[in-house]
């Protein structure tokens, strides 16, 4: 008699679940399984796809600072370069003053020897940009160094400081301008592969907060339990994946590269 109340008891404390609840649970199970191995997968290719960004960034954080010091070198070079052709300048119109003098006074000795100072000076000193602006010309020949000057101081722009043209001026720093915009456009292109590997970084984690969830939702007994657990589980990764989907890939991506194809 004892046995069969025991028995009993049993039953009572451990009543066998309906068909129809077994099978709703094994259902969930199934899903709870399959939403587990998808959401691990998009957590490898968040974080590989992350990581290409967080590459991306550093090469074009390293890019952008090189081309910044080749720019700066480069400008430092025009600096010096315009700062030589300036004390040319200078010293062509010093002799240009002295000619104009020496016609006034009709010295022929002083203007002809200031030409043919100016003439050498401008022909082994003169850059061809800078040649451009004022008037002068290289194939000018030696035959006559006084008539040849004499005939281009006659142009306005032989009088003219070339330096008033700002064109000219910002010829001297056309290769560090050039290097220096690279280098700003590269660091933009570093700055979005780091936002975007932060994107990715936090896709990631809504991905583990879905793998923690699914992890724990056969802990829970009752059914309507697992039914939030999944809800919410679910939703968080679709809104993770649209979101993950927005995002950019990173610059030179193809999945065809990494196979050598």
């Amino acid at each position: 008699m004892d046995e069969i109340v025991n028995e009993v008891v049993q039953d009572e404390e451990n009543p066998v679940k309906p068909k129809k609840s077994r099978d709703i649970e094994h259902t969930l199970e199934i899903i709870v399984v399959i939403m587990l191995g998808i959401t691990a997968l998009f957590t490898a290719w968040a974080s590989w796809v992350g990581s290409l960004h967080g590459g991306n960034q550093a090469g074009n954080y390293t890019t952008s600072n090189n081309l910044a010091a080749e720019g700066n070198s480069e400008y430092n070079a025009g600096v010096q370069s315009m700062n030589q052709d300036m004390l040319l300048w200078s010293e062509i119109s010093d002799l240009q003053i002295d000619i104009l003098f020496a016609q006034e006074k009709g010295d022929e000795e002083a203007v002809a020897r200031s030409a043919n100072k100016l003439f050498f000076k401008l022909q082994d000193n003169l850059s061809e940009e800078m040649g451009a602006v004022i008037g002068w010309s290289f194939e000018y020949t030696s035959d006559d160094p006084e008539a040849i000057v004499l005939e281009w101081m006659t142009k306005d722009q032989a009088l003219v400081s070339p330096f008033t043209d700002e064109a000219f001026v910002s010829s001297y720093f056309v290769r560090a301008n050039e290097l220096l915009a690279q280098s700003e456009a590269a660091m933009a292109q570093g700055t979005k592969d780091n936002t975007n590997g932060d994107a990715y970084g936090l896709v990631t984690v809504i991905y583990g907060v879905v793998l923690f969830l699914l992890g724990i939702a056969g802990s829970f007994k009752g059914i309507k339990n697992k039914y939030a657990i999944i809800i919410v589980s679910t939703v968080s990764f679709v809104l993770a994946t649209a979101f993950m989907l927005t995002i950019p890939m990173p610059t030179g991506f193809s999945i065809t590269g990494f196979f050598g194809m």
